[in-house]
């Protein structure tokens, strides 16, 4: 078993934590290892009880051990586990777009049910924003866009879903940036797109929800209308735009 040895000064839990990581993913402390205590610990890393107690602390939140009352602190993992949001991060963008579409439309029809008067305002007020931004760049624009789409999300009035929309959109937006400035549909139409929005918004204003639904699906499985400029939608999908590889992060198999 490799020595442990005595970690520098500062800052101490941490370099605890990357000691301990560092056993348990070189085998040094299999799965199903009971950890030596925190006294012995201590004693090998040169440091206090207390930051041992953090760094396990540390360890048991990142899903690498888990305490047992009355025997001790065991491994129970090699790996950590990963978060909602890092997992979104790094995932494929087109893997993040097949999610959101589910969402999406469902909340779809569901707005156009449950809207209220100040959900309308919302809607068509961001509506305008998109069409506002329209004269802005790219960045803008597309932030624009999410809003728009968020406010039919909030108007489902489902917190769950508006939670997995809120998760989705730091990936979303990064992707729907690079795919406007790969694809540049904007230098011919500024507001791109726009046809598709309005229809949503009345559709979810008159209450009807399977044309909501419908008019959603067909504007995420063509976002800004690349199929009257190219010839063909899915932009998201393994090929995208220009052949092999999509624009948004997944090769063609």
């Amino acid at each position: 078993m490799t020595p442990l040895g005595p970690v520098r000064p500062s800052p101490l839990v941490e370099q605890v934590v990357d000691r301990l990581r560092e056993q348990i993913a070189g085998g040094q402390w299999p799965v199903g290892t009971r950890l030596p205590g925190e006294t012995t610990l201590a004693k090998e890393l040169g440091v206090g009880r207390s930051t041992v107690r953090e760094a396990v602390r540390s360890l048991t939140g990142a899903g690498l051990v888990r305490p047992r009352q009355g025997a001790g602190v065991f491994v129970v993992a090699t790996e950590p586990v990963e978060d909602w949001p890092t997992r979104l991060r790094r995932a494929a963008v087109a893997d993040v777009y097949e999610v959101r579409m589910a969402v999406e439309v469902h909340a779809a029809r569901l707005a156009a049910a449950r809207r209220t008067p100040q959900d309308v305002t919302a809607i068509e007020e961001a509506l305008a924003g998109r069409r506002a931004a329209s004269t802005a760049d790219d960045a803008a624009f597309v932030e624009a866009d999410i809003a728009f789409h968020a406010a039919v999300v909030a108007a489902a009035h489902n917190p769950v879903l508006a939670d997995l929309f809120g998760e989705f959109v730091p990936v979303l937006r990064k992707g729907l940036v690079d795919y406007l400035a790969l694809t540049g549909l904007r230098a011919d139409d500024p507001d791109t797109g726009d046809d598709a929005h309005e229809a949503l918004a009345r559709a979810i204003v008159a209450g009807d929800a399977p044309t909501a639904a419908e008019v959603l699906r067909g504007e995420l499985e063509d976002p800004f209308g690349q199929e009257d400029r190219f010839g063909q939608a899915d932009p998201f999908g393994q090929e995208g735009a220009f052949g092999q590889v999509g624009p948004l992060g997944r090769e063609a198999e």
